[in-house]
């Protein structure tokens, strides 16, 4: 994992558009995927973009522009977030098709216990 950025002081963070022309640029860097999530679109999945993201957040020096954003869904967003800011990744929540889980630390998942007798 490469080093992480400093927290920017708020004087030298990137000024933002607010109101009616941050809400026309979001809608702009949305409909550049359609409205899709990148991350999932990748995965050969399709999901509903909720959030445009900072590849380079803001916060540690990146810039406004579209070239540094990207489309994600709300869970590809939290996955994102973690690692630009260096937080622990949550653990697999997930179920398989059978309805398994698929973390593989799961207790259903362990193998079972010996019996001493």
């Amino acid at each position: 994992m490469s080093a992480q950025r400093p927290i920017l002081p708020v004087a030298d963070r990137v000024a933002r558009k607010r109101g009616r022309a941050g809400q026309q640029q979001r809608r702009r860097r949305l409909e550049r995927t359609d409205g899709l999530c990148e991350h999932c679109l990748a995965k050969g999945r399709t999901a509903l973009a909720t959030v445009v993201n900072h590849k380079v957040p803001l916060a540690q020096g990146g810039s406004d522009e579209d070239e540094n954003t990207e489309n994600l869904c709300g869970p590809c967003d939290q996955v994102v977030t973690a690692e630009q800011f260096g937080h622990l990744k949550a653990p697999d929540q997930g179920v398989d098709r059978a309805g398994r889980p698929t973390n593989p630390d799961h207790p259903w998942n362990r193998p079972p216990r010996s019996a001493a007798g």
